[in-house]
């Protein structure tokens, strides 16, 4: 017995949702980031007398040491917390700089000590003969926005890609057993880093 007209139809239709949901989940099966936020910020000009290279304060993220090479900029910067240090290596177009980060948390190894994302700045001057400022955002992994990073260009500093690393003592892996007293040693606590000032929404990378 053939299948009636109507079967044929409501079994074609459902055959098509399944495919479409198919499709839908593939990019994060086969690997992709599906839904990865992506920043909407355009280039502009740069401002007058503006030059990337330099240190900009935030208060979350310590000082960001940032050096530009023709369209290139690489950083690093040390959370104010002391807990974490990261680097950064980005593309400028006028005064939009889109980059790649990792930040460390030191004294920790394993999977859990290293984080990855990407974010985004724009170099701005707020007001004629005021310092100058970085406005902008970095995300986990594969998204570039959803957590604020702005910084304060700080007068008469050198940047020092090095100046934040931890030394060979503070790098070393602390605690990896109960003490005497049976209290587990410290882990991550959580603070700090992706970089903002004092208007922040977030108070780290994680």
């Amino acid at each position: 017995m053939s299948p009636s007209p109507l079967f044929a139809r409501l079994f074609a239709r459902l055959l098509s949702v399944l495919l479409l949901a198919a499709f839908a989940i593939l990019p994060t099966a086969c690997g992709g980031q599906a839904g990865a936020k992506h920043a909407t910020a355009q280039p502009g000009p740069m401002p007058e007398g503006g030059n990337w290279t330099g240190v900009y304060y935030s208060t979350t993220y310590g000082n960001l040491h940032l050096i530009a090479d023709g369209d290139n900029a690489s950083g690093a910067w040390r959370t104010t917390a002391g807990d974490k240090w990261g680097e950064l290596h980005g593309k400028l177009q006028g005064n939009l700089m889109r980059y790649e980060w990792t930040e460390h948390t030191i004294g920790m190894i394993g999977p859990s000590a290293t984080r990855k994302g990407k974010g985004y700045f724009q170099y701005i001057e707020v007001k004629k003969g005021e310092a100058h400022e970085l406005r902008g955002q970095w995300g986990l992994d594969e998204d570039e926005a959803g957590n604020t990073w702005d910084a304060l260009k700080q007068r008469n500093m050198v940047p020092n890609l090095k100046d934040v690393r931890p030394d060979e003592i503070e790098g070393r892996v602390t605690g990896g057993g109960w003490d005497a007293q049976g209290s587990a040693p410290s882990g991550d606590s959580g603070g700090s880093t992706e970089p903002e000032s004092s208007g922040d929404s977030s108070t780290d990378m994680q």
